[in-house]
């Protein structure tokens, strides 16, 4: 099993309990750079991999594919944990490396825990309350929309579909009792507590 960990963004008591739980119980432990071996450092000993900060795909797939080398032993076997600073599902470079272990190492089983993602970092550290719709990019043109409180999935999902949207997850009560995960059949009505997530 592969986990990719959030770290937070680089506060070391912003990580989670969880975070300090697995790092604490993994068979071997990675991080992309210093900063999130100090940031580790008290829980476990950590290897630091290569993930250079560079546009050139040939340089990316090289690196990605040394590091899922070093990896895949612990993967395999056991626990193996990559820790990332803020969460990894946001402009991870977690994603980019589950892709070349898929294609390596399909047996080997990967997921996410999440950590304080620098979106949220930053309303603190600015002093600003994110209290309505925005939008988070990397320069690059957005291809999918979060929405939050969703009461009445199944005509959002139609709506968005008329937008030019095709794929659709919507999780309810995420990390609660009654927690749902759904990617079709969306419900008429909703819970409160509801994240639905459109790609195009």
């Amino acid at each position: 099993m592969l986990v990719g960990l959030g770290l937070g963004p680089g506060d070391p008591e912003l990580l989670t309990l969880r975070a300090v739980r697995l790092l604490k119980s993994a068979d071997r432990v990675f991080v992309p750079g210093k900063l999130a071996y100090d940031l580790v450092a008290p829980y476990a000993k950590a290897e630091i991999l290569d993930f250079p900060m560079t546009r050139d795909e040939s340089i990316i797939k090289e690196r990605m594919r040394e590091n899922a080398l070093k990896i895949a032993p612990t993967a395999k076997r056991g626990l193996a944990v990559l820790g990332i600073l803020g969460d990894p599902n946001f402009f991870s470079t977690f994603s980019r490396l589950c892709e070349v272990m898929k294609e390596m190492y399909p047996d080997v089983e990967s997921r996410t825990e999440p950590g304080i993602s620098a979106i949220t970092a930053f309303a603190s550290a600015a002093g600003v309350s994110i209290s309505e719709g925005f939008t988070v990019a990397d320069g690059r043109e957005p291809k999918s929309m979060i929405l939050l409180k969703v009461r009445r999935p199944a005509e959002a999902v139609e709506r968005l579909k008329r937008e030019g949207y095709t794929g659709f997850t919507l999780v309810e009560r995420m990390y609660m009792n009654g927690e749902r995960v759904y990617t079709r059949d969306f419900p008429e009505t909703g819970d409160y507590f509801s994240v639905l997530y459109a790609r195009r």
